[in-house]
């Protein structure tokens, strides 16, 4: 099967897949011309973006800092929500210090934060 090998193939893919998306609607049908070429070009597209791209894995303290955000609490607060001295979370938000295994739980407990990201595995 093809495959993307440019910088500016990419590009004029990605447009071409944003137009389709406007054309092609939940309704249509699986074999109409536009459904079938948004399906093709949508994989190659991932294909090139998974190998040019790719996602990281995410660093606890950016996401303590985005469900901090999500929460509307400030670093005061979210000390006060974990139990824990304002200097001890700075270090967690800094990556100067990685938490304990019982602080992990309660970060992850209170946070509604995935065990495996607080764990970093």
């Amino acid at each position: 099967m093809a495959q993307i090998k440019t910088e500016k193939q990419y590009n004029a893919l990605l447009k071409r897949v944003e137009y389709l998306l406007e054309v092609v609607k939940e309704d249509t049908p699986s074999n109409d011309p536009d459904f079938i070429e948004l399906d093709v070009l949508a994989d190659l597209v991932e294909e090139y973006e998974i190998d040019h791209y790719p996602v990281e894995e995410p660093v606890l303290a950016d996401v303590i800092k985005l469900r901090m955000f999500e929460m509307g609490i400030n670093q005061t607060k979210l000390s006060e929500l974990l139990e824990l001295s304002p200097s001890r979370v700075s270090e967690y938000l800094t990556g100067k210090s990685e938490p304990t295994l019982s602080v992990a739980r309660n970060i992850s407990r209170k946070l509604g934060i995935n065990p495996s990201i607080v764990l970093g595995v």
